[in-house]
């Protein structure tokens, strides 16, 4: 039996910090669309539709990397449950928009407003100098990280990956 089989595979430092972080947020979305009684895609929808105010399905399909079928059955759902409604294209007749509704607005509202109240409460001890200098960190890192996380950018051959080695700490 290989020593391999089994073997836990871990990172550490920065890494392990950045995937338990995502891990939280992830954690967090999910008990929000819990809550909202909602699948976590139809929040990531929501989500996209009240950043950007008005949107296509194609477009919708397009930022959330799925199909335009998918997000037929996603807005079709938002629609059913009064969180979107659909408004007809001002230049083609075969399209249309899909936007909040006030129902969906005041339910934005409130978890923008828990997730900053959240925010503050596990960043208080940071004082406002440390949540600044950790808030352009974060950003920072998450914009380079856009930029150089490209598939043909990192991709790398199953020999160079089974030559490295990971010290144990965090689980991905």
């Amino acid at each position: 039996m290989s020593s391999e089989i089994g073997a836990s595979h871990t990172l550490d430092g920065f890494p392990a910090a950045a995937v338990e972080f995502v891990n939280a947020m992830q954690r967090n979305r999910e008990r929000i669309a819990e809550d909202a009684g909602l699948s976590a895609s139809e929040l990531r929808a929501m989500f996209r539709v009240a950043a950007v105010v008005s949107i296509t399905p194609k477009e919708l399909a397009a930022h959330l990397d799925t199909t335009t079928a998918a997000i037929t059955f996603i807005s079709r759902r938002l629609v059913e449950a009064g969180l979107l409604h659909r408004v007809a294209h001002p230049n083609d007749r075969r399209s249309l928009y899909l936007e909040l509704t006030p129902l969906a607005h005041q339910m934005m509202f409130e978890v923008h407003r828990d997730f900053v109240a959240l925010l503050e409460a596990v960043t208080s001890e940071l004082g406002s100098v440390g949540v600044d200098r950790f808030s352009s960190s974060l950003r920072s890192v998450a914009r380079s990280m856009a930029i150089h996380a490209t598939r043909s950018e990192n991709a790398t051959s199953h020999n160079a990956l089974r030559a490295r080695t990971v010290r144990p700490a965090s689980h991905l």
